[in-house]
């Protein structure tokens, strides 16, 4: 792909992310606008709104994986792991602001619930080197860990990512570490 037309690809899903964030009725048209393209050039690339929207929230999957493998869930230590998870995932969610509950292609769906299932694995992890408490609910630490990088991502803007990677580790392990 040429650079111009790279440029123009990212333009249009970041674009794209943060309109349909916002208003999930919006147009290609008011995309294609609002990321100084023709729309002849995003339907060019995408036949529908629909797989553009796929594209977008693959785009969004790539940008948490990444953030997932920096983080070194597996091998850093897990308030070592933890923080960089969250601070990488606040400026994916920043970056793009679509939820990834509402994607609908199967295939993106299928890596989004493998990532789920890494987080998961994450807090089993937490919880066995004793981080976390043992004993709490299925899924309750990675349920409260999208809910705080997500607050700490939309409804906190005025913190930096790495300020609020800090609210969210130490409101997990300060909430859910050993009694």
């Amino acid at each position: 792909m040429r650079a111009d037309a790279a440029r123009n690809l990212d333009a249009v899903l970041q674009t794209g992310a943060r309109l349909l964030a916002s208003d999930p009725g919006t147009s290609i048209a008011a995309i294609a606008a609002a990321a100084g393209v023709d729309r002849r050039t995003v339907y060019r690339r995408f036949d529908t709104r629909e797989a553009l929207l796929t594209a977008i929230h693959a785009a969004k999957l790539d940008a948490c994986e990444q953030a997932l493998a920096q983080a070194r869930p597996a091998e850093a230590p897990v308030a070592v792991a933890l923080h960089r998870y969250a601070e990488g995932i606040i400026t994916v969610a920043r970056r793009w602001p679509v939820d990834l509950q509402q994607v609908r292609d199967d295939a993106v769906a299928a890596r989004f619930r493998q990532l789920i299932e890494q987080l998961d694995a994450f807090m089993a992890r937490a919880v066995r080197e004793g981080v976390l408490r043992p004993g709490l609910p299925d899924r309750w630490a990675r349920s409260l860990l999208t809910h705080l990088t997500h607050l700490a991502s939309h409804e906190m803007p005025e913190l930096t990512p790495a300020q609020g990677a800090d609210m969210v580790a130490r409101s997990l392990i300060n909430g859910l570490g050993p009694a």
